[in-house]
């Protein structure tokens, strides 16, 4: 089984809960996580009485900011977008009580890393296995969907924009691609940067300029793939786990995010995801990283503006 397949058959042992915004659903993982924390998805449904459309969130790495982006949950509610946002592996109560949240997704390995950003994309799918189930037993409405991600949840959600045409458009916030810029200039992958500087990893990557070498000749074929699984045999392996790899087969309409003083995503990671997605189109917020909160009004406004016209020709009616 490829890396991006999964058995469709498990059963979801799907629970339900209230939250004062919604419900709280929780299923079963399709795959053997890590910790047996992260064995289940956690899901928080944000309903509304008169859903237009859906849209599944995705948060960045983490658990601090998890409280600040449920608000965008909340307020695409009040406006008919029902949201679902899903709390990555490892995170919260997928983790451990004393991670800070995401921990096994800071590694120098890409064998490692390959497995993990994967098992964060097999969640959103399930997620849109059980969405399809509910619509068909008739507890959902059938409505058209889309995706958002903030930072490390925009590079899953590319990478499941390209995988999964159930997805009709996405939204990514605060993103970028290319593990040359990011790996070696952001400030929170210090982690891997030591990682590479004792161990090295599997490719003998220990330094930026060894990085550039290895990456030079794949770097140079991404837009030029033909198929998915073209991605699986670049080399250096990073690739199978960097969303420039999965850019280009992203046809969906994108609406992508950027900060002009971002630093937690270089602007070449930001700018060279944007340049290989075929139908992106970019709104600059003047702000950092972690100072677009500041500005949630009116990347709020901006989404919800994207979503009615991406959307357009899906809405369904609601019974």
């Amino acid at each position: 089984m490829k890396i991006y397949e999964y058995d469709k058959e498990i059963p979801f042992n799907l629970n339900i809960s209230k939250f004062e915004k919604g419900e709280v659903l929780t299923f079963d993982t399709v795959y053997e996580p890590d910790i047996p924390e992260s064995k289940r998805v956690y899901v928080y449904r944000f309903t509304t009485t008169q859903p237009w459309a859906r849209l599944i969130f995705l948060h960045g790495i983490g658990n601090g900011h998890v409280p600040y982006l449920m608000w965008f949950g909340e307020k695409f509610a009040e406006q008919g977008v029902e949201t679902f946002f899903l709390i990555h592996p490892y995170h919260l109560q997928r983790g451990k009580p004393d991670w800070e949240g995401g921990e096994p997704f800071f590694h120098h390995s890409p064998a490692h890393c390959i497995i993990r950003f994967h098992q964060a994309i097999k969640d959103v799918r399930r997620t849109i296995d059980l969405i399809e189930a509910e619509e068909k037993a008739g507890r959902f409405h059938s409505l058209p969907l889309a995706i958002m991600g903030f930072s490390f949840g925009g590079m899953i959600a590319t990478m499941t924009l390209a995988l999964d045409k159930r997805l009709s458009a996405g939204i990514l916030a605060f993103t970028g691609g290319d593990w040359r810029w990011i790996n070696w200039y952001s400030p929170y992958v210090e982690p891997v940067r030591r990682g590479y500087a004792l161990y090295s990893n599997e490719w003998g990557c220990k330094d930026e300029d060894t990085c550039k070498k290895l990456r030079e000749e794949s770097r140079k074929k991404v837009h030029t793939l033909k198929t998915i699984d073209e991605i699986f045999l670049l080399k250096p392996t990073c690739f199978h786990y960097d969303p420039i790899s999965y850019a280009k087969f992203v046809n969906q309409p994108v609406l992508m995010f950027q900060g002009v003083f971002d630093k937690v995503i270089p602007q070449r990671a930001s700018n060279g995801l944007f340049r290989l997605l075929p139908n992106a189109r970019k709104f600059v917020v003047p702000s950092g990283h972690k100072s677009s909160y500041l500005f949630r009004r009116i990347i709020l406004r901006k989404s919800l503006q994207f979503l009615e016209e991406a959307l357009a020709n899906r809405k369904l009616t609601v019974a």
